[in-house]
């Protein structure tokens, strides 16, 4: 009898104390999970200077685009970020329309617009970016293109390929030259790293000092500064200056015309 109320005595306790730990599992679950949400929301910090190498997701024209339209990106090369970090490719531009003049007799249409945000792992940070450089889908695609037909059995990462702006990629992990011959980055998965440059008859600026990171250029040129494939358009305003992050572009006759696939270098003013 003893026995029997010594195993019962046992059974209650060990129950219990399954309970406790699992109320105990309990109590503390919701604390991880507010710690972890809170992590997730810390704002993305992006050094000033930091380019952006953007694939424009859908076209926009001056003719149809209205004020508050929202556009949007991909980022297209993984951009590197201090401590190791960086912005996985795939990541999402987001910015507006602020005001759009269609093309008429009068002269060419004329559309403005800014980048505000990024989305990364589904949360938001806000930027602001002026436009370095902006290419046509056109010009994006041939970029993407071997210079000469690869023999049969060459691995396709191998072939030689010429950016926007005319620096010349030696294959996926090979060299990038300049239109001088000059070693300015490397070829890597999806893009280049480059030191930026500025050419002296261009209005972009270089790197903002010596101990600047390799920039994420994707198909464009360490100098590539300006439209490209784009006749007839130009940049009036590239956002450095007041209202910061504003972009104008203006169109000598017709339309302001951003095909979907057109590619743009952003860079982060603050």
């Amino acid at each position: 009898m003893n026995a029997r109320k010594f195993l019962i005595a046992r059974a209650c306790w060990l129950l219990a104390l399954v309970l406790v730990l699992g109320l105990g599992t309990e109590a503390q679950t919701p604390s991880n999970s507010k710690g972890e949400a809170e992590q997730a929301k810390q704002i993305l910090q992006i050094p000033v200077g930091t380019i952006l190498p953007v694939r424009l997701n859908r076209g926009v024209s001056s003719k149809s685009a209205k004020p508050g339209q929202e556009i949007t990106g991909r980022i297209m090369q993984d951009v590197p970020l201090p401590a190791g970090g960086r912005i996985r490719e795939g990541a999402k531009v987001l910015g507006k329309i602020v005001d759009a003049e269609p093309g008429s007799i009068h002269g060419g249409g004329r559309l403005t617009m800014r980048f505000d945000r990024i989305e990364v792992n589904r949360q938001e940070s806000a930027i602001v970016a002026n436009l370095r450089a902006l290419a046509s889908t056109v010009e994006v695609q041939e970029a993407q293109v071997p210079n000469f037909s690869p023999g049969f059995g060459t691995p396709y990462n191998w072939v030689t390929t010429t950016q926007v702006g005319g620096d010349v990629v030696y294959g996926v992990g090979g060299p990038v030259t300049d239109t001088m011959s000059e070693h300015v980055g490397r070829a890597v998965n999806g893009g280049v790293l480059i030191q930026v440059r500025a050419r002296a008859d261009s209005t972009c600026r270089g790197a903002l000092n010596s101990e600047a990171p390799l920039q994420a250029l994707w198909v464009f040129s360490s100098d590539a500064c300006g439209v490209y494939g784009m006749e007839g358009t130009r940049i009036e305003k590239a956002g450095r200056t007041e209202p910061v992050g504003e972009i104008i572009l203006v169109a000598t006759k017709g339309d302001v015309r951003l095909r979907m696939g057109s590619g743009m270098l952003l860079r982060i003013v603050r």
